[in-house]
This record gives C-alpha cells, structure tokens and sequence, in this order.
C-alpha cells in the first residue's frame, strides 16, 4: 500500500513540471507575435498642453510606509577600539612679537660714591652687603657729610660735619625674618646765628658756639609667617653731647594678629621710655631731669566688603612722668575707612585718629640743629586727627591725592630763639640769640593737602604737592616757625641709555618767631619779627660709562637766595658738588 501512495505521488509531480514548461513556451511564442506586430492607432491633438501649478502634486519627503518590517528600526550600537599612536610631531616654539627684551642689570653687592663741591664740601655714601650663607646677609652702611661753611657776613665757625655708620644682620627663612642693627652717629653744628650789632668783635672772639652730638643705638626687627605673632620691633638709644647732656632712650613694639569669625583683629603694643638730664636749665639755676614711660594697647578690627575697607580701632595708653609723679589715662581713636567708588580711579578715604607722641632730645636736635642743652622734654597729646580725602587716577600715567584735615593737640612743641642773655661760663656758647628752646602750646591746625604724580614716559616722572596750614593757639602770640605753606616741585629725566637728570623745588612760607633781649633797657619788651619765604631750586645731572661706574653733578640753591630757615642763620647760597660712584663686587 505504501507502495502505490509513493508510485502516484511521482507520476503527479512529473504531470505538474510538464504543464508549467508547456505554459512558459506558449507565453514566449505570444510575445514574439507582439513584437513581430504592434498595430497603429491615430491621436488627435486638440492643442498644444499647457501645464500649470495645479496640475503638480507634492511628493511627500518621507512618504509613509505600511510594511511592518520596515517601521521597525533596529539597535545600532558602536563601539570605540583605541589604542596608542607614536607621534612625531614636534610643535614650534612661540616667539614674542615686538617686544624690546630689557639688558639685565648687573648686580654688584657694593657700592661707593664721593662728591667734592665749593664751600669745602664733601660727600661720602659706602654700602656692602656681604652673603654669609643662603639664608643670612651682613650689611654695612656709611654716610658723611660736611663742609666748612663760609656764609657771607656771619661771623662764627659755621661748618657741620654728619658722619652716620649702620650694621646690620639679617637672617631670613621659610616662616621667619628677623634683623639685628646697631649704628653710630657722630655729627657737630655750631650756634653761628648772632643778632645784628648786639656784641663787639672782643666778645664774638670768645663765644664757644661748637656743639658736638653723640649717638648710639641698638636694636632688631622681626617678622612671622603663619603665625598669630605678627612681629615686632625693639630699640635702644643712647645720646650725649659735648654739655654734659644726656639721654635714653627704649621702644618696643610687638604686634599680633588673629581671626575671629571671619574678621582679622589685629593688636599693637606700645611701650616708649624716654629719660635723660641736662646739666643746667637757660638760667643757669637748676639741673634739668626728666623721665616719661608710654605704655598701651591699640587694637583693631579690619573690615573688608567688596570696595569698602573699614579699620576699626582705638589706642588706650598709660603715661607716667617719674620725675613729676604723675600719672594719666588717654583714649584716642583709631578710625579709618576706604571706599573705591570707580576701581582705581576715585577712592574715597577718611579717618579719625589720635595719639600720645613721644618727644625726645634726639628727635628735636635732628629737627633743629642749633636748639639749646637746655630744653623741657614732654609728651604730645593729639586728641583727634580727622581728615576727609579723595585719591586716584585721572588717567593711566596720571595720579592725584587731595585732603583736608582738622587736628587738635595739647603740649605741642614749638621752637623759639633764646632770649639774649650772655652767660658768665664763656664756654656756653648758645646764651647770646643763637639757639632755639622749645615751648609747649595747645593748637587746633586747619590744613589742606594736594598731590599730582604724572608718568610722562616710562623714563620722565613729574610730580606736585602743596598743603596750607592754619594755626590756632591757646597761650603764645604765634604757632613760632612754623610756615603757613610747604609745597615742592620734582622731576626724574633718564634722557638716554647713559644720560640721566632730575629736578626739585621746593617753597617754605611765611613764618614767625620773638626776639627777647635780657637787657630790658634795649628792648621793653619781645619783638615778633617775619621770616620771608623762600624758594630753594636743586638740580642733578648723571652719565653711566657702564654697568659700575658714573659721574653726576649737583646743584643747590640755584637762585641764590640769602634767605634764612631760622631767625638769624643765613644759608648757605649757590652750591655746586661733583664725583662719582663706582660698583664693584667685594
């Protein structure tokens, strides 16, 4: 059975092929009847077609699909298959384009200048700095200056001579600085300034008017990185002169610095002792002591918001007059405030600030050579110093500064011309008018300060300031010698590579002083007598042969004037000096 179902399935499948070869063979013989005969049919053309926008229809861009299989988008995934590269590609080292490379400056570590000029003048300015390790220098520092004065018409010695030495040692680290300095000073004025038609040629013969001042000192500063201990500094200073007077002096200064919230609080300890004696007072009575401790405490809180810096502040002090017995409290303030209104341009700036200053011997001397061994030491009480300013830049080379401020102060010292009154000690030769004591008043000083710095060129600066003041005293007739206006006019010129130039004016105002004779039969009573004010014009002219030696010039009081800083000293006029200044390596 199986047998004949296999046997009919054959012969059904043979019949099935040879209908379907039958079938293609009648389908190509029609064909090639077709081909051998297309027929003809006519065509009329009515007219010619026209096309127009409406007949057009628009192809979709993506037509739609309905093939299932094609709707379905498969997964595409990529995959990245990195792997090193060895380059060699070398890219081109940039090059700066217009810029002028400046010629590096050799640096010696010392350096010697000496200038001789008319009047037998000479200076003398020495420093090295020697490099003891990395991390250690010793520096020595010395200066002279003298001349043998020759003033026209004055009639005493009237040479000076300023000789200053300064060593130093300085050790520097990561988180450390500190300094130790020790120094001397040697320096000799004479009281040259007599008035007019008092004495005779036998008894100007006999005036001691010589005075020589003594000056040692000690002392080290030093500074903290990372540290709530800031630094400090601390000083010890000798002084004596050829009267037997003498004078100590010891400041030490430490300051600290912490952070609090946010805010840095800083805090300064003050301590200034000054003691010393004169052998005689002006009148010859009596021996002159004096002995004043300073101690206190300023603290302050920086405020910094944006433009706005805000110093918050106070000084408490405590000061004892030892010989005196006594004893007082002052509080000052400590105020200040910045704000920058444009950047650079326009700042704003205020304060309030007060301060118990130390006066001493030395400090006065250097202010006034000629004042007297016979003066009263005391401290200055600045109640309130309040000043309102505006600083900034008017343009990119262009600076200004301008302030007015109001100052009140008790026990300011003031020099005053001693009383001609000739001592019976020959050897005092500072009792004829020709020396300066000092007295205290309480003043209230009105002034306004202007300043403009202009940068020209990178080679030429030019600046200006002037400030006028205003004196109110409460006991004496005048603020004496002090001037009502100090201005001053500078210039710096580097002309070429080698050639250099600069220039300085300066105007000291109007100022009084009184005369006091001791003869009340030449004068009943004190006369105020008007110094003028005077111009002092100075100028400098320099050439760099190379890196270590120049030569420069120097001129001063150009005008000549025959003016006088102190009631009765003449200056010296037109002065010219000449040397040069050599830098080695030592």
């Amino acid at each position: 059975m199986r047998h004949q179902i296999i046997k009919s399935t054959f012969i059904l499948a043979i019949f099935f092929i040879a209908n379907l070869a039958t079938a293609q063979d009648e389908d190509k013989d029609k064909d090639k009847d077709k081909d051998k005969n297309i027929g003809t049919e006519v065509v009329n053309v009515v007219k010619p077609y026209s096309p127009s926008v409406s007949d057009a229809f628009k192809i979709r861009q993506t037509p739609s699909l309905n093939d299932k299989e094609t709707q379905q988008k498969k997964e595409i995934k990529y995959a990245i298959f990195s792997f090193p590269v060895a380059s060699t590609f070398t890219p081109a080292k940039g090059k700066a384009e217009g810029l002028k490379k400046a010629k590096k400056e050799k640096l010696y570590n010392t350096y010697v200048s000496l200038g001789l000029g008319n009047y037998n003048t000479a200076a003398l300015d020495f420093f090295t700095s020697r490099a003891i390790s990395r991390d250690e220098t010793f520096d020595i520092m010395l200066r002279h200056h003298s001349s043998q004065g020759d003033i026209d018409g004055v009639e005493l010695d009237n040479n000076f001579f300023d000789t200053k030495l300064d060593l130093a040692y300085i050790n520097r680290s990561r988180d450390m600085s500190w300094k130790a300095k020790a120094g001397y000073q040697h320096q000799i004025y004479n009281w040259y300034g007599l008035p007019e038609n008092m004495l005779t040629p036998a008894q100007i013969g006999g005036i001691s008017e010589q005075q020589t001042y003594h000056n040692f000192y000690l002392g080290g500063d030093v500074e903290m990185e990372n540290s709530f201990f800031n630094g400090g500094k601390l000083q010890y200073r000798r002084m004596f002169d050829a009267f037997s007077s003498g004078e100590n002096r010891l400041i030490l200064q430490p300051e600290f610095e912490v952070e609090i919230a946010g805010e840095l609080i800083n805090a300064m300890i003050d301590v200034d002792y000054v003691g010393g004696t004169f052998e005689n007072n002006y009148a010859e009575t009596a021996s002159i002591d004096y002995s004043v401790l300073k101690a206190g405490i300023s603290p302050s809180l920086v405020i910094l918001r944006d433009d706005l810096t805000v110093n918050l502040g106070a000084g408490i002090y405590y000061a004892l007059d030892a010989e005196n017995s006594e004893s007082d409290f002052f509080i000052y303030p400590r105020i200040t405030a910045q704000y920058r209104l444009s950047g650079d341009d326009i700042i704003a700036y205020a304060g309030l600030e007060g301060d118990l200053k130390q006066n001493s011997y030395y400090d006065f001397v250097q202010e006034n050579y000629f004042v007297s061994p016979t003066l009263g030491i005391a401290p200055t009480d600045q109640q309130y110093n309040g000043y309102l300013g505006i600083k900034g830049k008017l343009t990119s080379n262009v600076s200004y500064n301008a302030r007015a401020s109001y100052i009140s102060e008790k026990n300011k010292p003031l020099f005053k011309v001693n009383t001609f009154n000739p001592s019976s000690n020959a050897d005092n030769g500072y009792t004829y008018g020709n020396s300066f004591n000092v007295v205290y008043d309480d003043i209230n000083t009105i002034s306004v300060f202007g300043e403009i710095n202009v940068d020209i060129t990178s080679n030429f600066k030019f600046g200006v300031k002037a400030e006028y003041f205003n004196f109110n005293t409460d006991n004496e007739e005048e603020a004496w010698n002090l001037p009502n206006i100090e201005a001053s006019v500078f210039a710096d010129y580097q002309i070429t590579e080698n050639w250099f130039a600069g220039a300085n004016i300066f105007y000291i105002g109007e100022r009084t002083d009184e005369v006091t004779f001791g003869n009340s039969l030449m004068s009943p009573s004190p006369t105020v007598v008007t110094l003028d004010g005077f111009f002092d014009i100075n100028a400098h002219l320099g050439y760099r042969f190379n890196d270590r030696l120049s030569v420069f010039a120097k001129a001063n009081n150009i005008a000549s004037q025959n003016y006088q800083r102190w009631v009765n000293f003449p200056v010296q006029q037109f002065q010219i000096m000449a040397g040069a200044t050599y830098k080695f390596d030592f």
